[in-house]
């Protein structure tokens, strides 16, 4: 949401003195103040105007309740800085906007003292970067949508398709191998659809056995079955009004499965030890690595259950079939790491990322970005050299007798050269540097094409 947002009714703030308030109204961050209970005291028109929360509604809330950012659990700026004392100053998050929005900002904090010079609470600033984001992604050309980064046109498909698909209440399959992104894939189709502000509740079907799996989906009444002490709610009632994700929906067994069909079909469900039927206003989306028709031939899976659940079906193709998407992928890692855990690295090696670019990655993003921190951890340069790299990578690809073909490396430079020429805003003359080249040699490969 950003600057030309329709103004938000109510959003001068009763906080703050009459005087001050048109002060803080006048400007363009937002301003909002905390006490020590992390209750918001003041909002100021710009907060309003960014979060889409009215100043009325803020106050007195949890401002992690007004917020919902990505630090508000673990790594709160505001915590931080009443704990140690120290402002912080453009840490950049994201937050959900009442209307579900994902928003990038930039927050700064200070401690609040009344005029005995006591604590009592904190103050933040937060500027929307909505357009700086936009323009980020611009200069660097990669193709980004909600958290994913693709140049693939399979991927590129799926990113143009998303967006109906979130505004439907239809049932989702989500199929690719394991560590391709399925659950975020689901979680970008929970955040653009109308059930945004409500819950997203995730289910790894593979992770429990039968019965608790049961359980855990449809609760259960006291004295369904020993222990059961009293009434719990299970993971069907804690996603009402939003999406429940069924990740690894091809491991569970014949009995469950017939269960599932019915909320499927009908749209209730009876917990565990009741006759009563329950309601259950959801969305629907189920993930798997398995070949679900071919399990319905072999009997493992019911037919009715396959078809109810591929009324819209999207497909994640493996890494090793999107290599474009390595280097992008690979330097995004980098940068969490960074601002994970306070490093400088800049990049890779040409020989580290040719490694990269022609290992197969049957673990595929998730083995990629564990690889990207195992290198970042042993890195003591600028740039990630082979030796970096996770010995088992490097033992597979010394142990193959077949090296790619010339065509193949010279796609592979390519991508490594595309991928610094995007980090550098096509400056050739750092690209050849970060590369390790003369600029007149870039200037030839990319002449070649």
């Amino acid at each position: 949401m950003g600057r030309n947002s329709k103004k938000i009714p109510g959003a001068a703030s009763p906080g703050p003195p009459s005087d001050l308030r048109t002060i803080l109204d006048s400007i363009n961050d937002g301003v909002f103040t905390v006490d020590s209970m992390f209750r918001v005291t003041s909002f100021n028109r710009a907060a309003a105007e960014i979060t889409g929360v009215p100043a009325a509604e803020a106050m007195a809330q949890p401002c992690c309740e007004v917020f919902r950012a990505d630090i508000c659990e673990g790594e709160c700026a505001l915590k931080e800085t009443l704990a140690s004392g120290m402002p912080i100053v453009n840490k950049q998050v994201n937050i959900l906007t009442a209307s579900g929005h994902r928003v990038p900002i930039s927050v700064s904090t200070a401690l609040l003292r009344n005029a005995d010079g006591e604590i009592v609470g904190g103050v933040e600033t937060f500027r929307d970067l909505t357009l700086v984001e936009e323009l980020r992604k611009a200069v660097e050309g990669r193709a980004t949508f909600q958290d994913m980064t693709s140049a693939n046109h399979r991927m590129q498909e799926v990113f143009k398709l998303l967006p109906l698909l979130a505004e439907s209440n239809s049932t989702v399959l989500i199929l690719g191998e394991s560590g391709t992104g399925k659950e975020l894939m689901a979680r970008a189709l929970h955040q653009l659809s109308p059930r945004a502000r409500k819950p997203m509740v995730t289910v790894n079907c593979g992770a429990l056995p039968d019965t608790l799996l049961e359980a855990e989906l449809f609760g259960h009444k006291a004295g369904a079955f020993t222990d059961a002490k009293k009434d719990r709610k299970g993971r069907i009632a804690a996603a009402e009004g939003g999406t429940l994700f069924l990740d690894e929906i091809g491991d569970i067994s014949s009995a469950l499965q017939v269960r599932l069909l019915r909320v499927l079909q009908e749209r209730t469900y009876e917990p565990l030890g009741s006759n009563e039927a329950v309601k259950a206003n959801i969305r629907f989306v189920a993930a798997t690595h398995k070949n679900l028709r071919a399990e319905m031939e072999a009997g493992r899976f019911r037919e009715d259950l396959y078809y109810r659940l591929n009324v819209m079906q999207i497909a994640i193709p493996p890494l090793r079939d999107r290599p474009e998407d390595i280097p992008a992928l690979a330097h995004r890692f980098v940068e969490k790491q960074n601002g994970l855990h306070g490093k400088s690295v800049r990049g890779f090696l040409p020989e580290a990322m040719e490694r990269l670019l022609r290992y197969s990655w049957p673990g595929n993003i998730r083995e990629l970005e564990n690889a990207v921190e195992h290198a970042c951890v042993l890195c003591r340069h600028s740039l990630i050299r082979p030796e970096c790299l996770p010995l088992s990578l490097n033992e597979s690809l010394g142990a193959r007798t077949e090296l790619p073909s010339g065509q193949d490396l010279r796609g592979m430079e390519r991508c490594l050269i595309q991928a610094a020429l995007e980090r550098h805003g096509g400056n050739q003359s750092a690209t050849a540097r970060e590369l390790g080249i003369n600029k007149t040699t870039l200037w030839r490969k990319l002449k070649r094409g």
